[in-house]
């Protein structure tokens, strides 16, 4: 017999694009035949990196969406490398975010989804502080667009992560949150990790995954003075070994998605579900399923 969901959600659905490893415009015209609302496009190279992409495609790309009626939840704006970590590099990471934010309005969303690295334990800490400095600037310049860069839950506990955000003058850095990333590597509870970072929780993602032992997070997301290798290198590494964790279709893995949605709920999140799939295998299967495993808690 099946178990009835008590959950009843409202929100609507989107889907990461580049999930789909379609070129752009056939990606965006099977996320509308799949039944998404809106979508989220990754905007830091290629033909979407603010520097790429002229007047004329922003127009014409603006115009392509209305026309078929999605909108987008946001843009990501990950700049990979060790986030914002390393004081000496930020000021070009932080000029680039902008200019995604800057494209994110002029395209209908005021969200630019990104990692900035794990933030460390220690607040006196020279990371903790060039984190902290580079937040600061990117939350005030949001703030005056009525705009946000939320970050990726995942790479340290929500707890950490609500006292850095608390730290900031403003909420214009917020959270992308992730639950997936937190089964899969901080062993964090996700709905437990909403009702913390209510306040802050601005766009999510709905992404399952199982947890096979503990990882560090510094192998899985890098940590500026460890190791060697990118974040995203790292995070691709350890993905396809599937030795620590494994991304798994919606519904087969450790998220407890009616919780979830449940506490989502609590906090009257009214923003998207963005569906994000990072495998090479069968993505579009595995979206459009995903879409419906959504729907069927309407």
């Amino acid at each position: 017999m099946l178990k009835m969901k008590t959950v009843k959600l409202s929100n609507k659905i989107g889907v990461m694009v580049d999930s789909l490893r379609l070129p752009l415009y056939e990606g965006l015209k099977l996320c509308k035949d799949m039944g998404a609302d809106g979508v989220q496009i990754y905007a830091v190279e290629g033909e979407m990196a603010p520097e790429n992409i002229d007047q004329n495609s922003r127009k014409n790309l603006k115009s392509y969406l209305d026309s078929i009626g999605l909108e987008i939840s946001a843009l990501c704006g990950d700049l990979g490398g060790h986030g914002f970590q390393d004081a000496v590099q930020n000021p070009i990471k932080i000029e680039k975010s902008k200019r995604i934010l800057d494209l994110a309005a002029e395209l209908g969303t005021n969200i630019v989804t990104t990692h900035i690295g794990i933030i460390p334990e220690e607040q006196d800490s020279p990371i903790f502080e060039a984190m902290q400095a580079a937040c600061e600037e990117l939350a005030v310049y949001a703030r005056s667009m009525n705009a946000y860069f939320a970050i990726e839950t995942g790479p340290e506990p929500s707890a950490r992560l609500k006292n850095f955000l608390d730290t900031l003058s403003t909420n214009g850095v917020s959270v992308n949150f992730d639950p997936a990333n937190m089964v899969m590597v901080t062993g964090d509870d996700p709905a437990e990790g909403v009702r913390l970072l209510k306040d802050y929780i601005v766009h999510t993602h709905v992404k399952d995954g199982k947890r096979l032992k503990p990882a560090d997070p510094r192998d899985v997301y890098g940590f500026l003075g460890y190791g060697g290798g990118t974040d995203h290198e790292k995070m691709a590494e350890m993905v396809a070994s599937g030795e620590y964790f494994r991304e798994l279709p919606l519904g087969r893995g450790d998220v407890d998605f009616e919780a979830y949605f449940n506490a989502l709920n609590e906090i009257n999140f009214q923003g998207y579900l963005t569906i994000e799939r990072e495998v090479n295998q069968n993505p579009i299967s595995d979206i459009s399923e995903a879409v419906e495993f959504i729907k069927s808690f309407r």
